[in-house]
């Protein structure tokens, strides 16, 4: 008897009828000989309408009483599907994140999990029942509740899967798989048999919204295995694992693009000691990620720095950024939020020449101008504008030969 870990995205659970559709699957693992347990993100938006419906009443909701508020979304969809799945004679339990055992740290939004204290699952297990637990939620020190961020429910169902040593983490959304490309830009776009932790991460951080990168990184640590596949048929997905076929190590396996993209530059900043510590340290201490970072070289001990953040992050970085620009001499800031980034990505890449040329020269011929560089052992990323993005993406498909993946 296997113990399997399930999760249903929103679009997954979205209506009455949908939700009835997931727990015929369960029913079916179920039936297998399997004990189950279940993570459920909110349906269909209801995390948006919750945020808009914040907003209606004040600019800026009070963060622990917007987590209450957003983990609602969760418990709606556990609970009937717990509901749909008793209809259909089955024994099953909805819990929230904290009945679970999901402790998080202190940060409203943002949480992370520090341990789960699976016990109270593992009892509902032995009574035969199917958990239905509530993701995107835990609870802090404090017992307050607590939400993950965007994608959190796919970290909850890897830490769950995890802490109970299941067989398997099998995410279910409304894409067949994870593709060599998002198919929406490029209809020849091929679903891969597998891909490693490693591919995946660099995929889930620089734009595919297949998996969250919290929940590849909890899979590589745990070496859990995860299953990418389509809660609307039974087509085999994606296995993300610790290494993909021996074949396919030598060459690119996949493209990802971002447009979530906003690049600020610090014009005049004096070049000495303490700088970059004295810009970066406040961005961290208000949760705000730096992806690139450029520094031009010096004049005279004068210099120009340039990194980029989240779109969605830059009214916020520029609020604590121009203080400090100003703190250190520095001219002025300059910003552009109508960029995006596209990326090459695969194993293959390690210690092999040639594949950062033909991604240039592939941009170059499609009069595509590169703002910023950034590079990984087993990734290219170029930042371009946002309105190039389908070209590079189709050209750079093209050019790797990925249709016939």
């Amino acid at each position: 008897m296997a113990l399997i870990v399930q999760k249903y995205g929103g679009s997954s659970v979205a209506d009455s009828e949908k939700i009835k559709g997931v727990a015929h699957r369960i029913a079916r693992a179920k039936n297998e000989g399997n004990k189950i347990v279940v993570v459920v993100s909110a349906m269909g938006d209801t995390t948006d309408e919750l945020i808009k419906l914040a907003q209606q009443i004040t600019e800026h909701p009070d963060e622990r009483e917007l987590d209450v508020l957003l983990s609602t979304g969760e418990l709606i969809s556990s609970t009937l599907l717990a509901m749909a799945l008793g209809n259909l004679g089955y024994k099953a339990v909805s819990l929230t994140g904290a009945q679970a055992g999901i402790q998080t740290d202190y940060n409203y939004s943002r949480a992370r999990i520090l341990r789960v204290s699976p016990k109270r699952i593992t009892g509902e297990l032995m009574k035969n029942n199917i958990v239905i637990v509530a993701g995107f939620q835990g609870v802090n020190p404090n017992m307050d509740i607590t939400t993950l961020g965007r994608g959190g429910s796919d970290t909850t169902a890897v830490a769950l899967a995890a802490s109970l040593n299941a067989e398997v983490c099998q995410i279910y959304t409304d894409v067949e798989g994870v593709y060599t490309a998002d198919p929406r830009l490029v209809p020849e776009a091929t679903k891969l048999k597998n891909i490693s932790y490693e591919e995946m991460l660099e995929m889930a951080s620089y734009g595919a919204k297949i998996m969250h990168p919290r929940a590849v990184e909890l899979g590589e640590l745990y070496n859990m295995p995860i299953l990418v596949a389509s809660s609307f048929n039974d087509s085999p997905g994606t296995l993300i694992c610790k290494e993909a076929s021996m074949e396919v190590r030598n060459r690119v396996r996949s493209i990802a693009h971002d447009i979530n993209v906003a690049k600020i530059t610090i014009i005049g900043v004096p070049d000495h000691p303490g700088i970059s510590a004295a810009i970066f340290e406040p961005l961290a201490k208000a949760n705000i990620s730096v992806d690139t970072i450029v520094q031009n070289a010096s004049v005279e001990n004068i210099t120009d720095l340039t990194f980029t953040v989240a779109r969605n992050d830059l009214i916020k970085a520029m609020s604590i950024i121009e203080p400090v620009a100003k703190s250190i001499d520095g001219k002025r800031c300059a910003t552009d939020s109508t960029l995006a980034k596209v990326s090459i990505i695969g194993t293959g890449m390690q210690n092999t020449p040639g594949y950062a040329a033909i991604m240039f020269r592939t941009l170059y011929e499609q009069d595509i101008n590169i703002q910023l560089i950034t590079t990984s052992d087993i990734r290219i990323t170029c930042i371009i504008s946002e309105n190039k993005v389908k070209d590079a993406v189709q050209a750079l498909h093209k050019a790797f030969e990925l249709e016939i993946s």
